[in-house]
């Protein structure tokens, strides 16, 4: 991928001393590798700015990521993770999770011949994920089915660099725009569409993980729009409220369509959620 770095900084591989490294992510503006080494195994997240080209613009923040988040698990008193500099952006390290995300581990209840449903007790350990956050007074702001490690005793939660709920010093800080359009809530769309900015918020996550449950159980995303729609018509549908009339089998069907709620006061809570399928 044109721009993108070819290894990892000096100072994150003198931290880490790998004996194996393996590139999992290359996308514009970020990437990721799993690092094993005599202190451990890691993900190593570095992040640098996306050079504007004919179809999109520049994106200067996606080189502040690595560190804006590395700030957050600071705020949320993770242990055993760094973050700094390099010439391009910023990085962080923070411990691996080993585990299939939620898409991957449901891929067998999807397709029309499937008669496999999805598990109850996969969702919950999702919620239970999100509602610890939540309890700490934070907003996620990027929920998608990535973003949920299905581990062999429980589920994490990654990806934090887009959270709300703490101070972030203003070196690594940047606005929130709003996360992919299809887990995104009406509210955001809205404002997004409206202003450039949003607000992430705990109700939004709701929505956005009623959205990861739907499309992992099923293939289907919430909201109707072309595959191939620029993001603001993408915002105008998930704004207007255009719903599939999707379903997802069993008694967690009715659960993900309150969570689905056009309207945040609508929707459950996390800990409603968890009650729920519990």
């Amino acid at each position: 991928m044109s721009g993108s770095p070819a290894e990892l900084p000096i100072v994150v591989l003198d931290a880490l001393m790998p004996t194996a490294q393996r590139l999992v992510v290359n996308r514009r503006g970020s990437m990721v590798w799993e690092v094993e080494g005599n202190r451990g195994h890691y993900a190593v997240k570095l992040g640098y700015p996306i050079e504007a080209t004919a179809d999109w613009p520049g994106q200067p923040w996606t080189a502040l990521a690595p560190a804006r988040e590395g700030t957050v698990l600071h705020r949320l008193g993770f242990d055993d993770f760094a973050y700094g500099e390099w010439e391009r952006g910023t990085w962080n390290f923070q411990p691996w999770h080993e585990g299939p995300d939620l898409y991957q581990l449901w891929e067998p209840c999807r397709g029309r011949e499937s008669t496999v449903e999805p598990h109850t007790s996969v969702a919950l350990g999702c919620v239970e994920a999100l509602a610890e956050l939540h309890s700490k007074g934070w907003a996620h702001g990027d929920v998608q089915p990535a973003h949920f490690i299905i581990g062999p005793e429980r589920t994490h939660l990654i990806d934090l660099a887009l959270a709300r709920g703490g101070c972030v010093p203003e070196s690594y800080d940047f606005p929130f725009r709003g996360c992919l359009v299809h887990y995104e809530a009406p509210e955001i769309a809205r404002s997004v569409l409206a202003t450039g900015e949003a607000e992430a918020t705990q109700a939004a996550d709701t929505y956005a993980l009623g959205a990861s449950l739907l499309i992992s159980a099923t293939g289907w995303r919430a909201v109707e729009y072309p595959d191939d729609a620029p993001r603001p018509v993408q915002r105008e549908a998930v704004a207007a409220g255009r719903r599939r009339s999707v379903k997802v089998p069993g008694e967690m069907g009715e659960l993900i369509d309150a969570m689905l709620s056009h309207s945040p006061e609508d929707r459950p809570t996390i800990y409603e959620v968890g009650k729920a399928l519990s």
